[in-house]
């Protein structure tokens, strides 16, 4: 940012009380090159300016600077969240909840809550947020079925039933938390193993159906896997 960023506390919460500027900043760290849309990953966008969001003009998703981060399903304002940021990191003996919460006047709960999140992503070295706790994933294929298709297209469809023709889509759950979904090519060991690895955070606890593919990347993290002949899953 061409301006100089405030050196003090009283500064930072000035500075920072202007949504555009807590806006611009968290877009300048996050997205260096420009806003990418979560969705599709494409830098075309148009600018709501009134709504402060991006719209993909390639999947058409809306998206706010805050999808996808620690900000993420939080009510609150980025101006607490950039100067609760600064109280972190320049507590050289560190800093607790009570005194963010007196700073800033937000509950102790609410400062509480913004540590962790920081926290975690001073750990990781990015805004994103990643699933952590207790997660499941799953895919599933989603599609007719070739024997409800009119004949002249049947024999085609059956050659490529499951795999290829059904959109597979795998979903992923934070327990007490929340769920994220994506569309992919195919259902793959490398293809599921890079959504985990990109979503969940490590050390987390794993849960998974009895698929293979889950074998390798379920070593990253403390899986468990559930059998659904045996019993009944969350996952459904």
């Amino acid at each position: 940012m061409s301006q100089q960023l405030p050196t003090t506390l009283q500064e930072t919460i000035q500075y920072f009380s202007d949504p555009q500027r807590s806006i611009a900043f968290v877009v300048a760290m996050r997205w260096p090159h420009g806003p990418v849309c979560p969705r599709c990953q494409s830098q075309e966008y148009n600018f709501l300016k009134t709504r402060s969001i991006w719209e993909c003009k390639g999947c058409k998703k809306q998206y706010s600077v805050k999808v996808g981060t620690i900000f993420e399903d939080s009510a609150i304002k980025l101006d607490k969240w950039i100067c609760a940021m600064w109280m972190i990191v320049n507590a050289k003996n560190g800093i607790s909840s009570y005194e963010i919460h007196r700073s800033l006047g937000i509950t102790q709960k609410t400062a509480w809550f913004m540590m962790h999140r920081i926290r975690l992503a001073l750990q990781n070295g990015s805004l994103d947020r990643k699933l952590t706790g207790e997660v499941e994933a799953d895919e599933t294929y989603i599609g007719g079925k070739a024997r409800n298709m009119h004949k002249s297209k049947q024999a085609k469809a059956l050659k490529a039933e499951g795999y290829f023709r059904k959109a597979v889509v795998m979903g992923m759950l934070e327990r007490d938390g929340e769920v994220r979904a994506k569309v992919l090519k195919v259902a793959s060991a490398k293809m599921l193993a890079r959504e985990i690895r990109a979503n969940v955070e490590p050390g987390s606890t794993l849960y998974t159906d009895q698929l293979a593919s889950y074998a390798r990347v379920g070593q990253e993290y403390a899986h468990h896997v559930i059998n659904h002949t045996l019993s009944c899953s969350r996952f459904s």
